[in-house]
């Protein structure tokens, strides 16, 4: 499975969709205009309103003509209950599943399709952290639906790299292929426009480029003049990329983490992943815990350079997971995403040094005792790979 490196290209547009409440019903408008095609691959599906609404969708679109195409994580969509996979296959969609589940694979279990996109016509593409869930897409009281995510709309050339990501993955899932193997050696990363609005990039992870997601936001980082914000649920990054956003710091660049706050899927790993504000905040970086709800966004700003996908750039997404972003250069997108970013701040607590000093005994503890686990998780792996 030999993965190209996809270029620039240029006279692309996108539009920022803030939670589910907004790109749901859009999703859903686009998948019943379908005229030719829809395809979608995704981590998270589960059976309730959201999926039946989904199913309804796509069983109508097939009866129009269209033709339907879902490639889902096994293990993502473990919830996902037979009935509802039934009604699929028996209007005609065509289904896939990664890297099914076996007694006997052992750590390959552990290989995982952590993409989010949605094709419709060829013609317009829906990148971003979301799954069919009813978290990410049913609001509940106050009106916001419990996980916090973005979407992005893109419509342009790029559209057709998307389609060929997914097409490579659509074949490799139905052709015996299960599982990731281990990426050797670097990508030749594009060289970023300097200039001009509408350029995008698909940038991924996979079986032949491992790091090439990694390294695109290294080398952009090492640019930076103005800012480096990025929101992550899940932090516990490699050093490589600690040691990125702590030298642009040191050089007067402003560097903010946007990061998951108490109201969190996995606790254990925002302790784990406090063991490194210490050292980050020496350093320069402000951190933000949001804290009205659980935090999902997957988005990097740097300057006006935006990457926004299924990408954690934590040590798990990039050494077991497919993973994909969508990379732009566009003054609108830019502004619009650092408009995001201002508002979720607000709605933060933002970490200094003084207030990690005086951190309870437990909370310590708790910090203490799951970023060992952490560690010993991560050397086993590391060997087991």
């Amino acid at each position: 499975m030999a993965g190209p490196v996809y270029p620039w290209r240029k006279d692309n547009r996108f539009e920022l969709l803030i939670d589910g409440t907004v790109f749901f019903p859009r999703i859903i408008r686009e998948m019943e205009q379908a005229c030719r095609t829809i395809d979608v691959e995704l981590y998270l599906v589960s059976s309730g309103e959201s999926s039946d609404r989904v199913i309804a969708t796509l069983i109508e679109a097939v009866e129009r003509g269209v033709r339907v195409r879902c490639l889902l994580d096994s293990l993502g969509s473990h919830e996902m209950d037979s009935d509802d996979r039934q009604r699929l296959l028996d209007a005609g969609v065509e289904l896939r599943f990664y890297n099914p589940l076996r007694l006997f694979h052992w750590v390959g279990n552990f290989h995982r399709d952590h993409r989010k996109l949605l094709l419709v016509d060829e013609q317009l593409a829906f990148v971003g952290g979301t799954g069919f869930t009813d978290e990410f897409c049913q609001p509940v009281e106050g009106g916001f639906c419990p996980w916090h995510e973005q979407m992005l709309a893109v419509q342009g050339p790029v559209v057709s790299d998307w389609l060929d990501l997914f097409e490579r993955q659509w074949k490799a899932s139905g052709s015996g292929w299960r599982r990731k193997p281990t990426g050797t050696g670097k990508a030749s990363i594009p060289r970023t426009p300097e200039t001009g609005d509408g350029w995008a990039r698909v940038t991924y992870a996979d079986a032949s480029s491992q790091q090439e997601v990694l390294q695109s936001l290294f080398a952009t980082v090492a640019r930076a003049e103005r800012r480096v914000w990025l929101a992550t649920p899940y932090f516990l990054p490699a050093w490589r990329v600690r040691r990125s956003l702590m030298r642009a710091a040191r050089r007067g660049v402003d560097v903010r983490l946007l990061l998951s706050g108490p109201k969190h899927d996995h606790p254990s790993i925002r302790y784990a992943g406090q063991r490194f504000y210490a050292r980050l905040l020496r350093s320069g970086v402000r951190i933000y815990e949001f804290q009205p709800r659980f935090l999902h966004l997957k988005t990097v700003l740097v300057d006006d350079w935006v990457s926004l996908g299924s990408c954690n750039f934590d040590n798990w997404s990039l050494h077991w997971n497919l993973e994909a972003n969508q990379n732009a250069i566009d003054s609108a997108l830019a502004q619009a995403v650092q408009q995001s970013f201002e508002v979720d701040f607000q709605d933060s607590f933002e970490w200094t040094r003084a207030a990690w000093k005086s951190l309870s005994l437990w909370h310590r503890l708790k910090i203490r005792v799951w970023s060992s686990l952490n560690r010993l998780v991560s050397i086993w792996f590391s060997i087991r790979r």
